[in-house]
């Protein structure tokens, strides 16, 4: 019986909803580790359009669980928001999700001082959705955060909010923020958010723990991807979390022997949303076709995605990072009709080629990608679901992707549905999906 993390590898939204989805059938749970409602995942059912922040998209399979774990942090508003709108639509909610009392809690004062932070004059900015989830973040790690455990308890509660209510109204005054916050009414709705969600919340830890004791399949997963890691990505230009496989097992509280193999979702080309370094940028129509074509706007925020090419070298070092047993590849089709298609395969930085990831983001702004051009695919690939009836030319591409990475493609995807998916049956992946 395995137990799996999907990841994203490069900068998020490589279409992990549509895998986790697709797959969640195999599984009992599906368990979110970290992030916000700052990462969205679009799930397509039919005319149905799922677009899920914070509920793991196993939520839309039948009967299956969903755990969201302490590693994620919550605008409660933004929760039951969803919720609603889940049961709105027919999905089953009660009794399938289970909410971390260890959670940490997203305060409008978070949003707040996101914006105003990012706005700050000479700051670098990140290009953060101004969400709080940052702030957030940075309340946790300075031991000051409140939880929905402590959100749960009235006394607790109270004394904390007061005490960092003091603290806001003191930091926005130092960041000369003219909005005044009503903190007792902050405090009224946020006491009726604790209660609505209380059935929904528990010791996420526990429950998965007497899951895998049971024989459960447990299916892990991840938000926005490891080059946004807090630690491993492009700092500074990341997120506030551990998106890599070791964040898995933090931001939920299993230890590692559970994790049987990890796989990691990569999109065909490479996007990014925010600012930071991007070495396989492409630039006018080039950008904008794939941008068009792969429908790069945020599904949470609505932004325009930067667009460009694959890069090799940054699935090495995100395989470095997280050891995937199979790729799963999305968004080939959009690559159908281009007559070449440039892969990156090397970073060259003052004439040297670079053996590793630059740590520092100035330098990796400043390599020069080395390309290898590959010939395009006039064929089809959109819908296809057997690997065979795949353009030579698309499955040349993918030989080459893999051989670059040496990681097997273990499925590719080719459309948003979730039928638009070829499994490879002799790979890591398929075998372990039985």
């Amino acid at each position: 019986m395995a137990n799996v993390v999907i990841l994203g590898t490069q900068w998020g939204d490589e279409g992990k909803g549509k895998i986790v989805d697709l797959i969640a059938d195999r599984f009992d749970v599906v368990a979110r580790a970290q992030g916000g409602h700052n990462a969205g995942h679009t799930v397509r059912i039919g005319d149905k359009k799922f677009i899920l922040k914070l509920i793991p998209s196993g939520i839309l399979r039948p009967g299956k669980k969903v755990v969201i774990g302490n590693g994620v942090v919550i605008d409660p508003a933004a929760l039951l928001l969803e919720i609603e709108t889940l049961e709105e639509a027919g999905v089953e909610v009660a009794g399938n999700v289970f909410i971390s009392n260890r959670a940490h809690v997203i305060f409008p004062y978070h949003r707040m001082m996101e914006k105003a932070t990012e706005q700050t004059p000479g700051k670098v900015r990140i290009g953060t959705t101004s969400r709080g989830i940052g702030p957030s973040y940075e309340d946790k790690v300075g031991r000051r955060g409140i939880r929905l455990a402590d959100m749960l308890n009235g006394d607790t509660f109270r004394e904390q909010f007061q005490a960092n209510a003091v603290e806001k109204n003191l930091l926005a005054k130092a960041l000369q923020i003219e909005e005044t916050w009503d903190f007792d009414a902050i405090y009224d709705e946020y006491l009726g958010f604790a209660e609505r969600l209380r059935p929904y919340v528990c010791d996420t830890a526990v429950y998965l723990q007497d899951a895998l004791r049971g024989g459960k399949r447990v299916l892990f997963e991840g938000a926005q991807g490891t080059m946004l890691d807090i630690d491993h990505g492009t700092y500074p230009f990341v997120t506030s979390s551990n998106a890599t496989a070791g964040g898995v097992c933090t931001g939920l509280g299993v230890s590692p022997v559970h994790v049987d193999a990890v796989f990691g979702i990569v999109k065909a080309y490479v996007t990014r949303v925010g600012g930071g370094p991007f070495q396989t940028e492409a630039e006018g129509d080039a950008a904008q076709r794939l941008r068009d074509q792969g429908g790069e706007y945020g599904s949470v925020t609505g932004r325009p995605r930067r667009c460009g090419w694959f890069d090799v070298p940054l699935l090495r070092y995100s395989n470095t990072i997280n050891s995937f047993a199979s790729l799963i590849v999305t968004k080939l089709d959009v690559l159908d009709g281009l007559e070449t298609i440039p892969v990156c395969t090397a970073y060259r930085y003052k004439g040297e080629v670079l053996k590793g990831m630059p740590a520092l983001s100035d330098v990796l702004e400043a390599v020069e990608p080395v390309y290898d051009e590959r010939p395009g695919w006039q064929g089809a690939t959109a819908g296809v679901t057997d690997y065979d009836a795949l353009p030579e030319g698309a499955k040349d591409y993918l030989r080459f992707l893999s051989d670059q990475v040496d990681v097997e493609i273990g499925a590719i995807s080719t459309g948003p549905e979730r039928d638009e998916t070829i499994l490879m049956p002799d790979s890591t992946l398929a075998k372990l999906l039985k």
